[in-house]
């Protein structure tokens, strides 16, 4: 793969079985992405992109094709291996926060840290919430901060560790206009400040607008 690319996907499909008989989610997807790019991936509901995203950040397998991030072919790595990759080279921010219910705002952004072996988490982790207008509520549980904060806190911990690739999954999708508009905002002052790249899944045309470049899918594949 060229030595700039970040991520690349040859001949990516993925099948899964059902009641109706074998489904293709996604197929025959190529695809390169550079450095520091930013991609969003559009399409209807059920066009594939979740499951190309998964495939992409090696949380999913694929039944056939291969994937390299980062310059390792993931493909045929071990869960732990792939895992390892992951919390080194990767950040995650979904539609749903994901954040652990019992750990505080501050707790659940030293986590990725913590588990780096960082002897700084605490500081890094509070210096990244003020970063995302959170300072004062680093002690706060997710139960206690609303939508908005809870994905601020996501993507302080996302980018805490200033990942080589940030996946984002609808990242606005459970928020209001206004928040969302405050999130997109922020998810890119980010993404440049650590010269991140970035790949968007989102049905929301101005936030993929934002990005340099818009994949769509359709049925599977890329269009």
């Amino acid at each position: 793969m060229d030595r700039n690319s970040v991520l690349k996907a040859a001949d990516l499909t993925r099948k899964v079985s059902s009641p109706e008989g074998t489904l293709t989610i996604v197929e025959s997807v190529q695809l390169e992405i550079a450095a520091g790019e930013t991609v969003a991936l559009v399409g209807a509901s059920g066009a594939g992109k979740s499951t190309l995203l998964a495939l992409l950040a090696g949380l999913d397998r694929p039944t056939s094709g291969r994937v390299w991030l980062a310059g390792v072919d993931i493909t045929d790595l071990t869960e732990d291996a792939r895992a390892q990759l992951r919390a080194e080279r990767v950040g995650f921010v979904f539609q749903a926060f994901h954040l652990l219910p019992s750990l505080t705002a501050l707790e659940n952004v030293m986590l990725p840290l913590e588990l780096a072996g960082r002897s700084d988490a605490r500081e890094a982790a509070l210096a990244m919430l003020k970063r995302v207008g959170l300072g004062s509520r680093s002690g706060h549980y997710p139960r206690q901060l609303s939508g908005g904060e809870q994905q601020r806190v996501a993507l302080a911990r996302a980018t805490v560790m200033r990942p080589t690739v940030l996946f984002a999954d609808e990242p606005t999708g459970n928020l209001d206009t206004a928040t969302g508009e405050a999130i997109c905002q922020l998810l890119f002052e980010l993404n440049a400040e650590a010269g991140t790249t970035l790949v968007l899944v989102t049905h929301d045309t101005q936030l993929a607008a934002r990005c340099a470049r818009r994949l769509t899918m359709s049925a599977g594949r890329l269009v």
